[in-house]
């Protein structure tokens, strides 16, 4: 069994606000009885892309596990590589395998600089189909990337989610060894599926969607941070469960 916790979007940005919300989610995971055995966080990390704003991060985000993260739209990857990875600056998609508690986590760059919407390009896609075809077929993965692949029915997620999730499904089609996607960018805890998998949309720390008949406004800033545990069983049965952070 491999226990995972799932944060998105905070948005750290150097105000009081954001770095109270997350630092409260990293408290409550740090304090748990039993330690996840990773912590995922599914991109916009940084609100302006700025490197203080990945040292921030990175301080917030120290923990007695491994924290696993991707870009979102609002990060940039000299930065995020500089000032939070601590590698050399480069424009490249930023893409990672982690091999946690028997399980395999691809964490992938779907962003496309300058753009709110997401495409898994032909590098990461080669990438992804590398890593998981080198996976003995006993070995679960899971993917992260921050753009969801379908319609959340909200017109804000929506009219900037993953571009050509056709390719993603492919792959995923040709590795039946993928038991789940988990995505963040919709600001709101979300369960559907894409290519015959959960698909699994993370909270986001710093506001909450407002979906069109809880009212008008998109932004709900009253709503307390959020967060997701999974947990994925030995027959690669995904299970999530959601909390808030008060």
């Amino acid at each position: 069994m491999t226990l995972l916790a799932h944060i998105s979007d905070l948005h750290l940005d150097g105000s009081e606000r954001a770095t109270r919300r997350a630092t409260r989610v990293m408290d409550y995971l740090r304090a748990l009885p039993r330690p996840v055995d990773a912590l995922l966080v599914t991109g916009d990390i940084a609100d302006h892309g700025e490197e203080a704003e990945y040292e921030e991060a990175a301080r917030i985000l120290t923990a007695p596990f491994p924290v696993l993260t991707c870009p979102g739209n609002h990060d940039a990857r000299p930065a995020y590589r500089k000032a939070f990875l601590g590698m050399a600056p480069d424009h490249g998609p930023i893409n990672q395998a982690h091999h946690i508690a028997g399980t395999t986590v691809l964490m992938c760059d779907s962003t496309i600089p300058g753009r709110d919407e997401g495409r898994l390009d032909a590098h990461t896609l080669a990438w992804m189909d590398t890593a998981l075809t080198a996976l003995p077929q006993d070995t679960a993965a899971l993917i992260a990337f921050h753009q969801p692949p379908v319609e959340l029915h909200h017109p804000l997620p929506d009219s900037c989610m993953l571009e050509e999730p056709g390719q993603l499904a492919d792959l995923l089609y040709a590795h039946p060894q993928v038991a789940a996607v988990l995505t963040g960018h919709a600001h709101t805890a979300a369960a559907s599926t894409f290519a015959a998998r959960p698909l699994i949309v993370g909270p986001a720390i710093t506001w909450t969607l407002r979906m069109p008949w809880e009212g008008d406004k998109a932004a709900d800033r009253d709503q307390p941070p959020g967060l997701a545990f999974h947990i994925l069983s030995e027959d690669r049965r995904l299970t999530t469960h959601y909390r808030v952070v008060l």
